[in-house]
């Protein structure tokens, strides 16, 4: 018989083997050494790019929305998590997977409806002339706000998923201890509910925020060129001026920026728990 730990590890094995070989040696090999570049070109070019104007301009556009989408998703899908996770309705599971079901939708046909609704001829269009708000019906699409409304549409669902997960694992028998001992609904959530779900918090907002700066269809199709995003940017440098060294040096960017508020959230998640 096998010692348990040596056991163990080798059950790992084959999933270690395959994380190794299947994404971190390809995944180093597209940041440091894509095909025909070395790594110093790579390291030149993103010396230049964090000190080009354009470039910053693109990265800070980037981290802005990035940040603005996962504060909003964070902000609507705690408060249907909670709901969700305490109701004792029936139908509590049906309205769960109505909350999840447009992830089972194409990203292309999500971002082509805002398309319809945003566009000069659309419906909020209609609405704003209709109202006499405007006489002309304003410019909606390629702007922030488009990319905006088009992001978190498209990573609400996951928010809501990793935050009812969350708040389902904490004991209901604490917010009745709460409410026993005065504290009203939204108090019991702010200070029960919610710092014993931070870990589940900033595991959505990683992933909202690692989704967002990332995204390419949405900020394409509704950013278009005047809201050029960092993925955006990198299907241009991969596919059209085919550079690599500004491939990979974009592409680089992309992976410290997430994994840099990775790990503030997991910090963040860290101290307010030890504190709660």
């Amino acid at each position: 018989m096998f010692h348990r730990p040596r056991a163990g590890a080798l059950l790992l094995f084959p999933g270690l083997l395959l994380m190794v070989l299947g994404f971190a040696v390809p995944s180093a090999a597209m940041l440091f050494a894509p095909p025909g570049v070395s790594p110093s070109e790579v390291f030149t070019r993103l010396t230049k790019m964090l000190t080009d104007g354009y470039d910053l301009q693109i990265i800070g556009r980037t981290l802005t929305l990035g940040l603005i989408v996962t504060v909003v998703c964070v902000v609507i899908a705690f408060p249907i998590a909670s709901l969700l996770a305490r109701s004792t309705s029936r139908w509590a599971g049906l309205w769960l997977a109505l909350a999840v079901f447009p992830l089972l939708l194409s990203n292309v046909v999500r971002s082509f409806g805002w398309l319809v609704i945003l566009g000069s001829n659309g419906v909020m269009g209609r609405i704003i002339t209709g109202l006499g708000l405007a006489e002309q019906a304003p410019q909606l699409l390629y702007t922030p706000l488009a990319v905006v409304l088009g992001l978190v549409q498209l990573f609400l669902p996951l928010a809501v998923v990793s935050c009812y997960s969350a708040v389902a694992q904490v004991d209901r028998g604490l917010d009745d201890a709460a409410r026993g001992l005065g504290a009203s609904r939204l108090r019991t959530l702010w200070t029960v509910v919610v710092p014993l779900s931070l870990p589940g918090i900033a595991v959505a907002a990683t992933l909202v925020f690692a989704g967002s700066i990332t995204a390419y269809t949405t900020p394409y199709l509704l950013g278009g060129s005047s809201q050029r995003m960092l993925a955006t940017q990198l299907f241009v440098h991969a596919n059209v001026t085919v550079d690599w060294a500004a491939a990979s040096a974009t592409a680089l960017v992309m992976t410290v920026l997430v994994f840099a508020l990775s790990g503030i959230g997991s910090a963040v998640a860290r101290v307010k728990g030890r504190v709660a």
